[in-house]
This record gives C-alpha cells, structure tokens and sequence, in this order.
C-alpha cells in the first residue's frame, strides 16, 4: 500500500510541475511591447491631458547605418539650405536620429495650448512639467499676484493660425529651437465680483509670441520644456 501511495505521489508531483511551467512560459512571456523602466507611458491622442508633457508624434528610428547621416531633405519645407537655421536644425538631426521638424512643431503647438491655457486656470502642476524652472517661477509669479488681487482669468483657446521656426541650435547636449507663434483666442480678466477688468469675453484676439523650446538630446527623456517667452 505504501508503495501504491508514493507511485502517485509522484505522477501528482510531475503533473503539478508540468501545470506550473506551462503557466511559468504563459504568464511571463514578453510581447515585445512592455515599456521597459526608462520609456514613457504615453497616452494615445484624445486621452486626457494629465501626462503634462510635450509629446511628440511616434516615429521609427533610424537604422544605425544612416544615424550619423540624418535625411536633410525633411528640413527642406521648414528652412533654407545654407542658413543658420537650417545649419541648427541639421545639428540637432545629426545627434538625434528621431528629430523631425514636422513631429516637433506638432508637440510645439499642442504645448502652445496647454501652458497658455494652464497659465489662465493657474494649473501649477501643469505648468511646472512643461516649463523651465526660472520660466516655472515667472509665471507663477504671475498667477500668484492675480490671486492675491482676487481676479480670475477666464480664456477659451480658438486655435493657431500659424507657427514658425525662427532659430535652432545645438550647444554641447542642449537643443534650442524657437518659433514665432500666432494664436487666436478669447480672453478677459474679471474681479471677484465678476467685473471685467481686461480682455473682451466675447472678441476673438490674435496673439503673436515668440517661444524657444529646449532639450538634452543626451537624455532618453523625448520632451521639451520651454525656455524663453517673448511677445511679438
């Protein structure tokens, strides 16, 4: 009877063994599409904005036989042959094979968006993932004056007309790319009583700034915080 008993044991022993590697191989098994620890989750588009970043457009990455030879031709629509910006721009492409023009202005515009809107609802934690620490500082300069006067800034973003590079370089790491955006809006200041004090709650505005956006291209963060602001 007791060798009946340990006959069994072990057949029960080896199925439970066979069970356990089959779930091994099933529940660890990687599909190639886990962020590894050093990638951004990022949302797809029309998610909610809470990642607070400026996140550009996917894009494949080039082979390593053509990374130190990057496709001008991409810089062609957005800046002359021989200017200084384009020599910036090819800069920034020849030690960062994902830069493209067209993803950057994409991000550039949609960063446009959220700080200035960010900036009328004082949304600090916004704000302080998109700019720069002295830019973080003056803007929330800013905000914090309003508050204590008790006025409140009311803003409905209508869209941009038009956005343009207007300088790039590359110094050490650091890119810097600047644009001259113009943007359409409806903006006023109120009191805490309601009053109008600033603006037009009703009239469409056009706001013509001059921004540069920066990054380390060292770095295997793919965003870019804004640096400098300027009204044009």
């Amino acid at each position: 009877m007791s060798g009946f008993f340990d006959v069994y044991s072990i057949i029960f022993l080896i199925i439970a063994v066979v069970i356990f590697m089959r779930l091994g191989s099933v529940l660890g098994r990687r599909t190639g599409n886990e962020p590894t620890p050093y990638e951004p989750r990022v949302k797809p588009p029309g998610s909610a904005r809470n990642d607070n970043v400026v996140a550009l457009p996917p894009r494949e990455r080039g082979s390593a036989a053509n990374a130190d030879t990057p496709d001008l031709k991409t810089l062609s629509p957005y800046a002359a042959a021989g200017t200084p910006l384009h020599d910036g721009l090819a800069a920034i492409a020849k030690d960062d094979p994902d830069f493209d023009p067209e993803h950057f202005i994409a991000g550039a515009k949609a960063a446009y968006e959220m700080i200035v809107t960010a900036f009328a609802q004082g949304d600090r934690a916004t704000l302080k993932n998109l700019l720069a620490p002295d830019v973080y500082d003056g803007f929330v300069g800013a905000i914090t004056e309003r508050e204590k006067k008790e006025r409140k800034a009311e803003l409905t973003f209508v869209g941009i007309e038009e956005v343009k590079m207007t300088g790039a370089e590359l110094d050490a790491n650091v890119a810097r790319i600047s644009l001259r955006f113009s943007a359409e809006l409806i903006s006023c200041t109120r009191d805490k009583d309601g009053k109008v004090l600033e603006g037009d709650p009703t009239e469409v505005q056009t706001i013509r700034d001059a921004w540069t956006f920066a990054r380390d291209v060292g770095s295997r963060d793919p965003n870019w915080k804004l640096v400098a602001t300027e009204s044009v």
